[in-house]
């Protein structure tokens, strides 16, 4: 099989559920890590100037409103972002898997919270209907480390490619001597680097 790689041309970002109390149920990694790296995605796609569709489940709730510095990277899709009435697998909202067909892409990356139960749905029907799907495994979590292994294998037996936030933007990005790469190193890669990524 030939490898591919998937572009800022190519491919959206679909970020599902990063919401405050969603993220807090997460015990597979630390919440502010999860944190950064779906803010890395968000902006490296606002750079790339990939579609990007957001989504919330009941911010009214428990779960909570969505970080609010996606507001800050991404405002119009912020406004836009689809607000799932309690629907588990997003595709299944109508609005979102309409928002979804209209980004004209057949490729996707996927980070949602949680992954056991927000992410491996959409990204299995997404599969399904023939996209190609890269799952952000450190963009997203589980209440455990079991639950979160499960979805994952889950998903990479029905064929989503599984990756890392650091990995998936340097396969966007291609080249870091594009003004895009430039961009995303100094706006994106050395201040997670610093902060400890």
């Amino acid at each position: 099989m030939t490898f591919k790689r998937f572009t800022g041309n190519d491919a959206a970002l679909l970020l599902i559920d990063h919401q405050v109390g969603t993220m807090g149920w997460v015990n597979s990694l630390p919440f502010e890590e999860i944190k950064r790296n779906a803010l890395m995605l968000a902006k490296s796609a606002q750079i790339l100037r990939m579609p990007v569709v957001l989504t919330s489940s009941m911010e009214e709730y428990a779960q909570g409103p969505l970080l609010s510095e996606l507001e800050e990277i991404l405002p119009a899709e912020f406004a836009a972002r689809i607000k799932r009435l309690g629907i588990v697998n997003a595709m299944d909202d109508e609005n979102f898997a309409a928002a979804v067909n209209a980004t004209g892409r057949k490729r996707v990356i996927i980070a949602g919270v949680t992954n056991d139960v927000c992410t491996v749905y959409p990204a299995l029907s997404l599969v399904s209907m023939g996209y190609e799907v890269q799952v952000v495994a450190d963009a997203g979590g589980s209440p455990s480390k079991l639950a979160d292994d499960m979805a994952l294998r889950r998903m990479e037996k029905a064929g989503v490619t599984l990756t890392s936030t650091n990995q998936v933007i340097a396969e966007l990005v291609g080249s870091w001597s594009t003004p895009e790469g430039g961009e995303i190193v100094q706006q994106v890669i050395m201040p997670a680097l610093q902060a400890g990524n």
